[in-house]
């Protein structure tokens, strides 16, 4: 089977993961799944340029204003919400599909569903009937519960965990650590701090921390 050509967009630190994403679903798969071609970016920090370059990775430019047709994946390495939504609608204007990855080392359950975007590093526990919606980002070792829902754009940070029957809706960002408990709702475009424990259902565009959180 031919590799499918592959892009991310976003050349900073989450963009390099889901080339180590790439990277491992290649060799777990023995014959390629994927041929990285390399990282589209309309300002990538010097640092980050520089980082490709150590790890043999090319940097194609900004993203293009048209397209020729040609099939092409892609997935969107930036962490932030807004601006993995904005950039979405750009990238599929153009014809591009929206990949699906998932690390090799990563568990996905029964009747588990991700949404096209999604991406699911090393050390990820999903369980069973969980939904992923568009462009989920769920970074290492974060736990989702059973029966979850997490709406398009929801980032999770590294060790978070997402008890059973929540529901995150569009466009949250769960900090690194933060814990939300069975049953609770958190709302469109919320922020959840590091570290903090969700007792309570978050209003829409809250930023809530602590234990707590509030």
């Amino acid at each position: 089977m031919t590799p499918r050509p592959m892009v991310i967009v976003g050349a900073g630190g989450f963009g390099r993961e889901a080339a180590d994403v790439v990277e491992a679903v290649n060799s777990a798969a023995g014959t390629p799944l994927w041929e990285l071609s390399g990282f589209y970016d309309d300002a990538p920090a010097e640092k980050n340029l520089t980082r490709l370059r150590q790890r043999g990775l090319a940097y194609l430019g900004p993203i293009p204003q048209e397209w020729d047709g040609t099939d092409i994946s892609f997935v969107i390495g930036i962490g932030s919400p807004a601006v993995r939504e904005i950039l979405a609608a750009r990238l599929e204007r153009l014809g591009w599909e929206p990949a699906v990855l998932v690390h090799p080392a990563a568990v996905v359950g029964s009747r588990s569903l991700l949404g096209a975007g999604s991406v699911v590093c090393g050390g990820v526990q999903v369980s069973t009937n969980v939904q992923l919606g568009r462009h989920v980002h769920l970074n290492p070792n974060a736990t989702i519960g059973h029966d979850a829902v997490l709406e398009d754009f929801v980032s999770v940070n590294p060790a978070v965990t997402v008890s059973g029957e929540v529901r995150v809706r569009t466009g949250t960002l769960l900090g690194a650590g933060s814990v939300v408990l069975q049953g609770l709702e958190v709302g469109p475009g919320a922020l959840v701090g590091a570290a903090a424990c969700v007792v309570r259902d978050v209003p829409a565009d809250a930023t809530v921390k602590g234990v707590p959180a509030r």
